[in-house]
């Protein structure tokens, strides 16, 4: 499906969605959870569909009501699946739940995921499971789903490159609920917020470990127990990164409503990128307001917020001067190569862009419409979105329907702060 974006000015506010990062650990957690738990104001969407997918498939029972679902917990006995385990084109979901498999007493797990899951790589995350008891492998030997997991997390030593946080998310999640106490070195660590999050969801669940300042190392006893959740989840910033963007291009003037600011999100530092480049920026009890004033290039380091390069990159062709998004090499492994991609895209918009190998070199440039590729990638669709509703002419972007993945409301949300968009077949 092809979106077609008009010039248009963006006023008014916006009700962000609830996170993806909070809502797939919510339903994992509670998932390995004892008793009923009840997850708050989740996330509906393609990705936290495929976390409940995939947990009904290790044995938890989850009844979905708007806005609320129960979880029916297994308290860590996972069963084996009656099928391949399927997550879609969720890469947390693989992730979390290959460890949640390294936890079954019989039996084997089978995980795979569409076109793009299958080329995201999963290695290092699979050798340290392997490294603590369980027996993780992949079908085509090359480090990516599908994954055949069997046996069981019995503790040990390890050693991780958490080259996506989500390696190490997975571990922490799941190496609790094992048999024997596990010790973990992390000799590196990108999107350290995540994993933050990650910290803060166990401390009030109950899981019990230690770790160093640095995240560098990390002491778990097995054999334990979740609580139950009960927990409403916080808006997305990482979904609100396009708004709070917009928000500072052109004349535009845009409410983020929904967020918490002191939520562990790492994707809350956008506010910081955006006033950084000279947006009139006010936080609200219920979220941020960013307005539109001339912006100047500067150097963000992105190391911590990957999924933002997209949105900072579009910023960054409106800014006097440069701007560099750099220590961001782990954008080469999301649903695309974002890198790349915003490179090659924006191009096509006329923007004068520099790639590096763990980033983007961005010049002020005189973007005009035309057809672009969102690449199956929902950030990339939506960057070139807001773009697109800032500049001359028409822009056309092909797989438009990717947004589905995280932000289902993105269409009608831009539609209603005033931009001029359509859908064609």
């Amino acid at each position: 499906m092809n979106l077609v974006c008009e010039e248009s000015v963006l006023r008014g506010s916006v009700e962000i969605p609830a996170s993806k990062s909070h809502t797939i650990r919510a339903v994992a957690i509670a998932s390995l959870a004892e008793g009923e738990s009840a997850i708050r104001a989740p996330l509906d969407s393609a990705d936290a569909q495929s976390a409940l997918s995939a947990y009904r498939a290790l044995g938890a029972q989850i009844d979905v009501e708007p806005g609320l679902w129960r979880v029916h917990g297994t308290g860590g006995e996972i069963q084996s699946p009656d099928n391949v385990v399927d997550v879609g084109n969720s890469g947390t979901t693989l992730r979390i739940a290959l460890g949640s498999c390294a936890l079954l007493r019989s039996g084997m797990a089978v995980l795979t995921g569409d076109d793009q899951i299958r080329q995201r790589p999963a290695a290092p995350l699979a050798a340290s499971l392997n490294d603590l008891g369980a027996h993780v492998r992949t079908t085509r030997g090359n480090g990516c789903a599908p994954f055949v997991v069997e046996g069981r997390l019995c503790g040990g030593q390890t050693s991780i490159e958490a080259v996506s946080s989500q390696f190490l998310t997975s571990l922490l999640m799941n190496v609790p609920l094992g048999d024997g106490d596990t010790h973990i070195r992390v000799p590196l660590l990108h999107e350290r917020p995540y994993v933050e999050m990650t910290l803060d969801w166990l401390r009030n669940q109950g899981i019990a470990l230690e770790h160093d300042d640095a995240l560098s190392e990390f002491s778990v006893p097995g054999g334990q127990r979740y609580a139950r959740v009960d927990r409403r989840i916080p808006g997305d910033f990482s979904s609100a990164t396009f708004f709070l963007g917009a928000g500072a291009l052109g004349d535009n003037d845009v409410a983020c409503e929904g967020l918490d600011v002191r939520d562990t999100q790492g994707d809350r530092a956008v506010v910081d990128y955006v006033r950084q480049m000279g947006a009139q920026v006010a936080t609200q009890p219920d979220g941020v307001r960013v307005a539109a004033k001339d912006l100047v290039g500067c150097e963000l380091d992105l190391n911590n917020t990957p999924d933002a390069l997209p949105m900072m990159a579009v910023l960054g062709c409106f800014a006097r001067g440069t701007t560099r998004l750099v220590n961001v090499p782990q954008a080469r492994y999301k649903e695309t190569d974002r890198i790349a991609v915003m490179k090659a895209e924006l191009e096509r918009l006329g923007a004068r862009i520099e790639e590096l190998p763990d980033g983007l070199i961005v010049e002020e440039s005189d973007l005009y419409g035309a057809e672009v590729d969102g690449h199956g990638d929902h950030r990339v669709v939506m960057a070139l979105a807001i773009a697109g509703c800032m500049i001359p002419g028409r822009t056309v972007i092909r797989g438009a329907e990717a947004v589905a993945i995280t932000f289902p409301t993105f269409l009608e949300a831009l539609r209603d702060l005033g931009g001029k968009l359509r859908l064609e077949e």
